[in-house]
């Protein structure tokens, strides 16, 4: 009897297919490399100074722009459906859970209780380091920001203007940008959703096409996903470029601050949440790491979602359950842009114009910070929810473009924060309802982008088929309880 084996590519053959070799190298290694290409990148363009272009902008600098704006506008491209689809069917989802009104309050209960904690935190790092005073900062750099953040603001964009969620822009040339109000989108998803429930048989037909579709954006999402690398060279070597170590200087404290608030939330408050509820530490920051890691270059909670919502049905939360919770903290959830970073951004302006702030200030910080984070889904990034704050405590909103020049590299670790938050709280909430899957969680490992990926698409081809044979008459689909660790 005879074998015969394949060989191994020789050295010349790997030698001439670079791109395979690049695809060997582990996802978390190519980020890592893309950050420091970028640092790299952003030195060399800052040190070539100003270009012939209309922007003063170098050749470097521009290609560095470029490349990360493309990736962040692949993301935005894909967040409207993804947010519609994934709301409308994480609710309807919920149709053959017994106790689901329980957990949609225990969910929203522990948001609440974690950006309290987060808030106070902030708070009390801004009292003792008083970021804003003596910074250096240059006072022409004053600009309110373009979007507001007031209360009236809030409550009027929670209202539609169209199904859709689109919104136009004019420009001063006469040309029309189009966008999204994120907060609109889910306010109609949630509708749908819950309009899918009361209609019941009927809606079958209609959730078969979103859960389709909703497979669908998915894989494109993985696919753009894919390219965090580069964008992270762009989007890092830009703000390298064009703010440099000078504007982190002069705002030195409030950068150190908004990093350490997040890493005491990050590697204090989450264990210790984790312990009083009986879980490992450990398990949980093993298979959390690549919604973390992807959440630091990806700089988008939704974005991200997908991620975090496989890490968390890998840690043995129900699917369920996640598909409800995940979404819904990827809007509404936000620990970093929400809770730490718009409470050190008030103190700092306050400081910077010297207006005191009493009891009664702190306490509507902190109300905004549990009550208003939702208002962060209408943009991306933080912006939205500090001119919330700044307009609630009455401080001047041109303090916002104080922080713009180092929001990008702030951005990246909030985005990081909010992520691990998310599946924070659905873990200790599968927890404490008795349905996580303990096994699969002290069994949870960290792993690879591709080992996610090909699990996705495994667990695409299961749930497609099981759905086949509920069709020809099978037993009915069978709710997965938890994923495979």
């Amino acid at each position: 009897m005879s074998t015969s084996t394949t060989p191994a590519p020789s050295t010349e053959t790997r030698r001439r297919n670079p791109l395979g070799a690049i695809l060997r190298i582990p996802f978390g290694w190519q980020v890592l490399i893309g950050l420091a290409l970028g640092i790299i990148l952003g030195l060399v363009a800052a040190q070539m100074g100003p270009g012939s272009g209309e922007d003063g902008a170098n050749w470097l600098t521009t290609v560095l722009d470029t490349i990360g704006t493309i990736f962040v506008t692949l993301l935005k491209a894909l967040v409207p459906p993804l947010i519609f689809l994934a709301i409308v069917t994480s609710i309807a989802n919920l149709r053959n859970v017994t106790n689901a009104a329980r957990l949609a309050w225990k969910t929203l209960l522990w948001f609440a209780i974690t950006s309290l904690i987060a808030v106070s935190i902030g708070i009390a790092l801004g009292a003792l380091t008083n970021p804003g005073s003596g910074s250096g900062v240059d006072r022409s750099t004053e600009a309110a920001s373009s979007t507001q953040g007031g209360w009236l603001d809030f409550l009027t964009g929670l209202v539609p203007s169209n199904f859709l969620g689109i919104t136009g822009t004019a420009g001063d040339d006469g040309s029309v940008t189009l966008g999204f109000n994120a907060l609109q989108i889910l306010v109609i998803s949630i509708a749908v959703g819950i309009a899918v429930l009361k209609v019941g048989d009927k809606a079958e037909p209609f959730l078969k096409v979103t859960g389709s579709a909703l497979a669908i954006v998915q894989k494109l999402l993985w696919w753009v996903i894919r390219l965090a690398p580069i964008g992270t060279v762009g989007l890092l070597g830009n703000a390298v470029a064009s703010y440099g170590w000078e504007a982190i200087g002069q705002l030195g404290v409030f950068t150190l601050d908004v990093y350490a608030g997040m890493l005491i939330v990050l590697l204090v408050v989450y264990p210790v949440l984790l312990k009083l509820n009986g879980l490992s530490i450990g398990s949980f920051f093993r298979g959390v790491w690549p919604a973390t890691s992807l959440g630091f270059v990806s700089r988008s909670s939704l974005g991200t979602m997908p991620m975090t919502q496989t890490v968390t049905e890998r840690m043995g939360v129900p699917r369920h359950y996640a598909s409800f919770a995940i979404p819904l903290g990827a809007t509404t959830k936000m620990d970093g842009c929400a809770a730490i970073y718009p409470a050190l951004a008030a103190i700092f302006v306050a400081n910077f114009y010297g207006v005191p702030l009493g009891v009664t200030d702190y306490l509507l910080i902190v109300l905004v910070s549990v009550l208003g984070s939702a208002a962060t889904a209408g943009m991306t990034g933080a912006t939205v929810m500090l001119t919330l704050t700044l307009s609630t405590l009455g401080l001047p909103l041109e303090g916002v473009g104080l922080l713009l020049a180092i929001d990008p590299i702030l951005d990246m670790g909030r985005t990081a924060l909010n992520v691990t938050g998310q599946s924070l709280v659905g873990v200790i909430v599968a927890k404490r309802e008795k349905i996580l899957d303990q096994a699969a969680y002290d069994a949870a490992a960290r792993t690879s982008f591709s080992a996610i990926q090909a699990e996705e698409s495994a667990q695409a081809e299961a749930d497609a088929a099981e759905a086949d044979a509920a069709t020809d008459g099978a037993d009915g689909p069978r709710e997965k309880q938890s994923a495979t660790a």
